[in-house]
């Protein structure tokens, strides 16, 4: 690893959506950051002639599971897999492989609170890559009795917001709103307006709540959602209720594709259709909804998610037969299921060409993000693959071919011409999940950003040009050059982005009777300091940009 210095990359081609640039232009480097390379005062150490290459921010994977209680679990249950590490990489080879790809900052999307620390401590491992975590609500007991109750919103507002500053999150998340508690009662299927057994809200009105609350506080990425009855044919229905449930504000639907089922035929094999149009028409008609779509690719994976309940439906069909499922002090929920997606097999073919229809279908790349909810759909290490096929139309169509002939019939991902270009590429896994998080100071190469730079051949083959980069610049530092990844002398140091919202401290005394009530320990012992984070679990905590708080 090169130690900070004036860098000057001349002669690429400089793709930068957030600046409107696609265009033959220099960047320059000086110490953690972007620079005028044009000014009498910088004076480059180093020149890196990026001359047939394209050169792009560092990318920014906006969910991907790589820390916490669920990720070890599924790493001790998969430790015997001859092929673990290709889909389920320990946090040493997640930092390599994501670097390797020029992927610079990524967020753990399911961070429970009483979990906070180990999923923090196994991301500061993840070294040279800034992380971050979304706080998981919206199945804890103090929060549905609150919901349940008709709590004023302002003492719900002061909760969420503690919740994010103890756990030095980023975000909120929910997953099956109401759903997973629902399942230690005994409830096996829980719809968006059924009631909660025991508090009686429905996840409606948690999503409600939540959307609302979310903004209010300040935060500036939208509720995080994994909607109700996931995998479920005709749970397309669901994920648009969903959408008016949150009554025109921001709202983040997550791993969509799971969740853009419809129903066919019940007595045949395509019992189960593809909803994408339905849910890119939606989209269409509703600004204030952006989603992920948690692509699946084929092959061998291991799912988890704190939806215990599907978790519970699926547990039947592991590849191989073994699975785990557990509760995690009444907040929420753990399954871990091990999954292989098999290209002749008709619902995972389909689930396949769905996730291509949502990417194909949804006109403004700001709007729709790559992910493959790893591991879920696939190990993120598939991205360069899936981004060929997004760009490449002759590609697509022989993958097309070769899938379940059902499932070819059962979508429309043939009749799609569209190819995303460089720029739309850029703006979906740059620039576009920088401004949805609230990260100024990166995913664009304007002056003043933090110096994540990547430099890519640029060639015909998406697959092996986002593969392997020549160059990938992490905070000024050259962490990959053209013989391959380099070995640093000091690593660079992790640093997790986090969200300072505030909370009215008269109200914290209310939520620690209540929280004490329902929980195994007192509500302060979640609470991480900065000083834990940089001495302990080995991050240093960099605030992000909040909105103002609206009292």
């Amino acid at each position: 690893m090169s130690a900070l210095k004036n860098i000057l990359i001349t002669g690429g081609r400089v793709v930068d959506p957030d600046s409107g640039i696609d265009q033959l232009a220099d960047v320059a480097i000086a110490g953690d950051r972007i620079v005028d390379g044009s000014a009498e005062s910088f004076v480059p150490e180093k020149v890196i002639d990026a001359s047939g290459c394209v050169v792009m921010a560092g990318g920014i994977d906006l969910h991907t599971h790589i820390g916490g209680g669920k990720v070890s679990l599924a790493r001790m249950l998969m430790a015997d897999h001859r092929s673990v590490d290709k889909f389920l990489p320990t946090a040493s080879q997640t930092a390599d492989l994501y670097l390797n790809m020029g992927y610079t900052t990524c967020f753990e999307p399911a961070v429970i609170p009483c979990n906070a620390r180990s999923a923090h401590a196994e991301m500061a491992a993840v070294t040279g890559i800034d992380t971050g975590g979304y706080c998981l609500l919206g199945n804890d007991e103090v929060l549905l009795e609150m919901i349940g109750s008709n709590q004023p919103p302002e003492l719900i507002n002061d909760y969420v917001a503690w919740m994010v500053r103890a756990t030095r999150s980023i975000a909120v998340k929910v997953v099956n709103p109401g759903g997973i508690s629902a399942f230690k009662y005994g409830v096996r299927n829980f719809d968006l307006d059924t009631p909660h057994p025991k508090y009686g809200c429905t996840a409606a009105k948690v999503i409600e709540v939540l959307c609302r609350s979310v903004s209010e506080i300040g935060l500036v990425h939208p509720l995080h959602v994994h909607c109700s009855n996931l995998g479920v044919p005709g749970n397309i229905d669901t994920t648009l209720a969903t959408i008016r449930a949150a009554n025109g504000l921001p709202i983040h639907l997550t791993h969509a594709q799971f969740h853009c089922y419809a129903k066919g035929d019940q007595d045949h094999e395509s019992a189960m259709v593809s909803g994408a149009a339905q849910l890119a028409d939606a989209i269409r008609r509703h600004p204030n909804v952006t989603i992920d779509v948690g692509q699946i690719m084929f092959g061998q994976t291991v799912t988890i998610s704190a939806d215990t309940m599907h978790q519970h439906d699926h547990f039947r069909h592991a590849k191989p037969r073994k699975s785990v499922l557990v509760d995690v002090e009444c907040e929420a929920g753990c399954g871990v299921v091990p999954f292989r997606y098999r290209k002749r097999q008709f619902v995972h073919s389909l689930q396949w060409a769905i996730g291509l229809e949502l990417f194909l279908m949804i006109d403004d790349p700001s709007r729709v993000f790559l992910t493959t909810d790893h591991p879920n759909g696939a190990p993120f290490t598939s991205y360069p693959h899936l981004i060929r096929l997004l760009g490449d139309r002759s590609f697509r169509e022989t993958a097309l071919a070769e899938i379940n002939s059902e499932a070819q019939s059962s979508c429309s991902l043939g009749g799609i011409d569209r190819e995303y270009s460089l720029s739309e590429i850029a703006t979906m896994t740059r620039s576009a999940p920088a401004k949805i998080l609230g990260l100024s100071d990166r995913g664009h190469l304007s002056h003043g950003a933090i110096a994540d730079v990547v430099i890519y051949p640029d060639g015909k083959n998406l697959d092996a040009m986002f593969a392997t980069p020549d160059y990938v610049i992490k905070g000024g530092n050259v962490v990959r050059d053209p013989t391959g990844s380099t070995i640093p002398d000091n690593p660079i140091p992790s640093s997790t982005l986090a969200a300072n919202v505030s909370f009215d401290p008269t109200s914290v005394q209310k939520l620690e009777s209540r929280y004490e009530s329902r929980s195994t320990f007192a509500m302060q012992r979640l609470w991480i300091s900065d000083d834990e984070m940089r001495n302990v679990l080995g991050s240093e905590v960099v605030a992000t940009d909040i909105k103002e708080r609206q009292r």
